[in-house]
């Protein structure tokens, strides 16, 4: 049975301010990803890959085209329904963890769920026990290692249950090791909580992983 369609990006171009129209970061870039699914968009540094990412999470404005995230187009929100959609249906996990210094690794898990308005405590403990944060939970950021950190903010984004997950290069301040642990988990718990996975990542290890993986590449899908 045919997945429901969750992402939907036509046609979308995107200048930079000042830049020649002609030298676009990415010219006419289409592609979809289905509920439950993930997608893996590889690339060489500069290529555009978090851009287009940014676009995605209503992070920036793109030029031409749309891109519609649950059936709604992106190009007609004001900033405050843009804000809306990433409390409620999209979380982001970047590289640099982002955490929230003077909040404990209970606080920042139940962050991004509260500004979402409806906290799941029992998925909430769930993935803390999962990522193997249940002993620290009340230690503040600075007392983590890196690794234990990036579980934190994926935690954080999964707790919303959101319809659709951003990661930008989500493990690339982790060792070898550490990147296989958190990918392992994230991959377990993206599948669990029934969310759609975009990620950008320069590791075609990590991006074969995924369900699908589309190249990036002089402003073009591939």
């Amino acid at each position: 049975m045919a997945r429901d369609l969750l992402l939907s990006i036509r046609n979308v171009s995107k200048c930079f301010p000042g830049q020649d129209p002609e030298r676009a970061v990415f010219r006419d870039v289409s592609l979809d990803l289905s509920a439950g699914t993930s997608i893996a968009l590889t690339g060489e540094s500069g290529s555009g890959k978090s851009t287009l990412l940014h676009l995605v999470g209503a992070l920036d404005h793109f030029d031409s085209g749309e891109i519609e995230i649950d059936g709604t187009g992106l190009s007609k929100l004001n900033d405050t329904a843009r804000a809306a959609l990433r409390r409620c249906k999209v979380a982001l996990v970047f590289q640099q963890f982002n955490l929230v210094p003077s909040l404990t690794v209970e606080q920042n898990m139940l962050l991004h769920a509260r500004l979402g308005g409806s906290p799941d405590f029992e998925w909430i403990t769930t993935l803390t026990r999962r990522l193997g944060l249940a002993d620290l939970t009340t230690r503040y950021p600075e007392q983590l290692s890196g690794g234990q950190q990036q579980r934190v903010a994926i935690g954080r984004a999964l707790a919303l249950r959101p319809k659709l997950l951003l990661a930008d290069e989500p493990t690339g301040n982790l060792d070898e090791t550490a990147s296989a642990a958190v990918m392992d988990l994230m991959l377990e718990l993206v599948h669990e909580s029934g969310a759609a996975l975009f990620l950008v990542t320069h590791s075609v290890q990590i991006a074969n992983r995924l369900d699908r993986r589309v190249h990036l590449s002089a402003g073009q899908v591939a």
